[in-house]
């Protein structure tokens, strides 16, 4: 069985223009998230777990939107709105594998600025490059842990009510939403492992955040304040952005869902998000702004 998936507008002047929309963005995001990854592998001042990690975001972004962007630019440009059972089964694996992943990684990532900030003498110690490598492997498998839980229980049910997936990709939402099985057991599977994945990295850095910015009221320097906040103000910027939507659609009940809301709200952590990470971390970061002047300075010579 093929599902159709009915993207995000029928409209077809609005159709164009989000296509021209979207593939900048894609663009912006690869180039942005591949030029992480190349400064943090060729500058040897950035070998820290702080850009190890940041390396990690870079890659998952490109990786999530590369799950969904590609099927949506083809139904926006060729109307081409088909896709496979298998196609949609794998589709949805891998982002919300991703997705998990993520949730879990920027929940390690402020931890890291919290021992950076509050514990700076002790940092080292902590955070050893193979305490880094391992906090980052956990991360991953939590995500696919948590995607084979929810791809499993979601393809079991059966799909009898329509195959028109009212939404941009195939996601856990839309799908509960076509199934005339009792989907109680998804529901409760969402809720739980969503406290786990998204509820419990938010609050922990929520905490971790509270002590940091009481640890920087603490600094006399004033020079010393704006580095610390500047460093950290990034991640929390990101954290806000990407936590306050991706929560909102998945830990909720599927009574509440509305598939035209939701599409605009998935936008943000789907495709918004990842653009902007590599522009936050940047923009706000000095040390990443030094790196590539000193690899552009290198490639000059």
């Amino acid at each position: 069985m093929d599902f159709l998936l009915l993207g995000l507008t029928d409209i077809p002047n609005i159709k164009v223009l989000l296509f021209v929309a979207l593939l900048l963005m894609y663009v912006l995001t690869l180039m942005g998230n591949v030029a992480i990854i190349w400064i943090v592998q060729l500058d040897k001042n950035l070998n820290t777990p702080m850009y190890l990690f940041l390396e990690n975001l870079s890659f998952l972004d490109i990786c999530y939107t590369s799950t969904t962007m590609p099927k949506m630019l083809e139904m926006l440009i060729v109307d081409h709105r088909a896709i496979s059972f298998l196609a949609c089964a794998f589709q949805l694996f891998f982002f919300v594998a991703f997705v998990g992943t993520e949730c879990v990684l920027l929940g390690i990532m402020s931890y890291d600025r919290f021992l950076a900030i509050c514990h700076p003498l002790r940092y080292s110690t902590y955070m050893s490059k193979i305490v880094c490598i391992a906090l980052a492997g956990i991360s991953w498998f939590c995500g696919f842990i948590n995607s084979v839980i929810h791809t499993a229980f979601t393809f079991r049910l059966h799909f009898c009510r329509s195959n028109r997936i009212s939404y941009y990709f195939c996601d856990i939402p839309p799908l509960l939403v076509l199934s005339c099985d009792d989907t109680s057991v998804n529901e409760t599977l969402l809720l739980t492992i969503g406290v786990f994945i998204g509820w419990t990295p938010f609050l922990c850095i929520i905490v971790s955040y509270i002590y940091i910015i009481v640890t920087i009221l603490k600094i006399k320097s004033t020079q010393g304040r704006q580095k610390s906040f500047s460093t950290c103000i990034s991640h929390l910027a990101v954290v806000l952005l990407y936590y306050g939507s991706a929560i909102f659609s998945y830990v909720r009940p599927v009574s509440t869902y509305s598939m035209d809301k939701d599409k605009l709200i998935s936008v943000l952590y789907s495709i918004v998000t990842p653009m902007l990470n590599p522009v936050i971390y940047t923009l706000k970061n000095q040390d990443v702004k030094k790196a590539i002047r000193r690899q552009m300075s290198l490639k000059q010579k």
